[in-house]
């Protein structure tokens, strides 16, 4: 090994690409072996230059963000019917490592609807540090939020799809958004300008109905129309 160089400690499995490639470049350090074996070291434990397991994990997040970018691509043109193929062909990667990230497609469907959500938590924390009167604040969030949906169709397709085991697995995403959205909701009735009928429970209906619009493209079907009636819908009278 070369002096100097910093090492950590990890046990090699079967199919561990990143400590067979080790292996052949004389760079893993097997004590019982001498110098010249070439016998694999799987299930040991060995030493692997730093550098290389970054590498990995750089080149693995990479890889993600290439099949998440695919993935919104692929549901955008093809809908639920999208095929893991498909992502891997559109994303430049290998099918096998499309399925080391996402074992199933439902998997994939999971991670875009948590990023989905995630957005939908930071346009509301964002609004809650903004110091204006507070029913336009929360109007403005959801004119953001329907923005971010008319311009991510991959997606609305996916959610089309997404049985209750997504739900379930997005719960905690879902849940964030909801209980930053009553934070919004709350301070817009308190200052007498937003319905005190309406609940936050409300919003994710009434944004859906906003979504469905989205979709048509026949005359008369206008998304921002439909949003601003719905917002209008919340003033206080």
């Amino acid at each position: 090994m070369t002096s100097g160089s910093v090492y950590v400690r990890r046990k090699i499995r079967k199919n561990d690409s990143l400590c067979q490639g080790l292996e052949r470049e004389n760079l893993v350090k097997r004590p019982e072996d001498g110098p010249q074996s070439s016998a694999p070291a799987f299930g040991r434990e060995v030493t692997i230059p730093v550098q290389a397991e970054r590498s990995q994990r750089a080149d693995a997040r990479r890889n993600r963000e290439r099949i998440i970018d695919g993935a919104r691509e692929v549901f955008a043109r093809s809908g639920a019917s999208a095929q893991m193929e498909d992502v891997a062909r559109t994303s430049g990667v290998g099918v096998g490592t499309v399925y080391r990230h996402f074992p199933t497609k439902d998997a994939l469907i999971t991670e875009l609807v948590r990023r989905k959500f995630e957005s939908f938590a930071q346009t509301a924390r964002d609004a809650l540090d903004e110091d204006r009167e507070p029913f336009e604040v929360l109007a403005d969030a959801l004119r953001r939020n329907a923005a971010f949906m008319a311009g991510d169709a991959a997606t609305q397709h996916a959610m089309l799809g997404a049985g209750e085991e997504i739900w379930a697995r997005v719960e905690p995403q879902r849940q964030q958004v909801n209980e930053l959205f009553q934070r919004l909701v709350r301070r817009a009735q308190r200052a007498g300008t937003m319905r005190g009928d309406v609940g936050v429970a409300d919003i994710p209906m009434l944004m859906c109905g906003v979504g469905a619009t989205m979709g048509h493209t026949a005359p008369g079907f206008d998304w921002h129309r439909h949003l601003e009636l719905v917002i209008d819908g919340l003033r206080a009278r």
